[in-house]
Parts: structure tokens; sequence; C-alpha cells
């Protein structure tokens, strides 16, 4: 079976640091994780790691998407996977770096996609989001009772299965086992709650220094109009909101720590439920040991 490697973790625990260091120790190079820096523009935000960071690393599925592009779970598996292939072919170990726990779960495990769930669909123009959710729980209701209704995206993806394959979606999942396709090793970086809570609201702050004002606000000046998938990250959604005068400034900033940490909180969550995890606590001292640490466990396993 294939081997790869997944560095997973919330935002500021140190993952990019990490996955440098083992690009160069394995010979390899990386491939993003992180549903949001596969897009163009959304760099500060998105916490995408620059040039400099990348120390001449080569870097793939990462800022490679306009804005207004729709980008599924289902292309971002088709792209992993012929990734992973490329790397096989060229002898080197896969090393994914990010977040985004469906994205990796449904391109590390045997989930099957139709191709018409990423696209959307015209004939529901005409129906509130009401209505399309009254039909999906008429016809689908496992699945419509774990989606909210004001999820259209989602709701019209699910009619869309059923339309296409006259098979409800939860049916579909239920009948995929969901075994892994490679022999995946899935690194975590963790830290105490609380430290990591501060981490995150400083993080926050460094963007701000760092210029996220002025890349939101030109994001906002071309894009305000639109309601991009993109364009919904935590960080570009509150500034929009208040660049369109919904709330102050103070409360924009708040609402990005406050949603940054529910989120991490929820990526411990999905993680731990859903992949097999060899968990390493930082040392925020000397992160060199904790580099040494991953690199002596995975010369160990693979």
């Amino acid at each position: 079976m294939n081997k790869v490697v997944v560095i997973v973790g919330p935002t500021g625990v140190g993952k990019t640091k990490l996955s440098i260091a083992l690009a160069k120790y394995f010979h390899t190079e990386i491939i993003n994780g992180d549903s949001v820096q596969i897009y163009k523009e959304l760099d500060i935000g998105s916490a995408k790691v620059s040039e400099e960071e990348k120390e001449g690393i080569k870097h793939h599925l990462l800022d490679f998407k306009e804005i207004e592009e729709d980008y599924s779970v289902y292309e971002y598996q088709q792209d992993l996977r012929e990734k992973i292939a490329y790397f096989k072919e060229k002898k080197m170990l896969p090393l994914i770096v990010g977040g985004t726990g469906l994205y990796l779960k449904a391109s590390l495990y045997d989930y099957t996609f139709n191709k018409e769930e990423s696209n959307r669909s015209e004939e529901y123009a005409s129906m509130s989001n009401e209505q399309l959710y009254a039909l999906l729980t008429k016809l689908d209701p496992k699945e419509a009772n774990k989606l909210h209704v004001n999820n259209r995206r989602r709701v019209e993806r699910a009619l869309n299965i059923i339309k296409n394959t006259q098979k409800k979606k939860s049916e579909l999942l239920e009948a995929q086992e969901h075994k892994p396709l490679y022999e995946t090793y899935f690194i975590g970086l963790t830290l105490p709650r609380e430290e990591l809570y501060k981490r995150i609201d400083k993080r926050v702050d460094l963007m701000i220094d760092n210029g996220l004002l002025e890349e939101t606000k030109k994001l906002y000046d071309k894009y305000h109009d639109k309601n991009y998938k993109s364009l919904q990250a935590i960080g570009y959604k509150e500034l929009f909101m208040y660049y369109k005068n919904e709330i102050s400034y103070k409360e924009a900033i708040e609402l990005i720590k406050k949603k940054s940490r529910n989120y991490a909180k929820r990526q411990y969550t999905w993680f731990n439920n859903q992949f097999d995890v060899k968990w390493f606590n930082v040392n925020l001292d000397n992160f060199s040991e904790t580099i040494n640490d991953v690199i002596n466990y995975l010369e160990d396993s693979l």
C-alpha cells in the first residue's frame, strides 16, 4: 500500500514549519490540504505559506484557483489522488499539510462521489431555501437532518444526487465502507487549549499588522456584491460585514478570534473521531525538539 504522511492541527501550532523540515529531511515536496489556501488572493487571512517560508520547497494544490471559481470536495479528491500518484511515480513521499478534515477524509478513504455533486443546478433558482429544504426532507430526511435550512449549496447537491442516481445521499454514504486507500500516517500538533487560544488571538492581531485589512478591503471593493464560497472563510466574511457597516471594527476582530477558536476546537474533535492521529505536544521554547520527535517517529514507522 502507498505510504502518505499528513500533518494536521489547528492554526498557529507550527504545521508550516514542521512541514518544511520534513520535506527537507525526506527529500520531498508538500501538498496543501487546506480548503481556503487553494485560492489566489486569500493570503494573509488564510495564513498561506509565503515564498520566504517555503524555503525553496515546491508546494502543490496551493494558490491555484480564482476567487470566483467553485471548487468542491469531489474536485479536491480527484486532484489529491492524482498528486499522490505523481509522487509515487517520482518515488517521493506524499506530504500533505492542512486542517480541512472533510477534504482529507474524502480523498484518502474510499469515498465515492458523482461528478454531478460538484455542479450547481439552475432548476432550483426559483425556489426559496425553505422550499428546497422541505423537498429534501421529503425525499431524504436523514440527509436533511444533518443540514441547515440555509445551507443551500449542500441541499441542492443532495437533491442532485437523488435526481442523477435515483438514490439518497444518506444511502450512498451508508453503503461505503470508508476504508483507507493509502497507508496514512497522521501527525497531529497540539498545545494546551488555553495556550492555543492565546496563540490564535495573537495570530489574528499579527494578521492585522501584516495587512489583513488592506487585503480584505481590496477584495471587498472587487467582489462585495458576489456570494462566492471562497469569501465565506473566517476573517474575510467578518471584515466584509464590517465594510458593509453591519458590525463595528472591534466586533469584527473579536468575531474572527472567536470563530477561529471554535474552529480549532471542532478540528480536534473531527481529527480524533475520524483519524488515527499520533499527537505531538509542541515545544514552543524549542520547536526543533518537536521536529526531531516527529522525524524519529516516522523513521520508525515508515
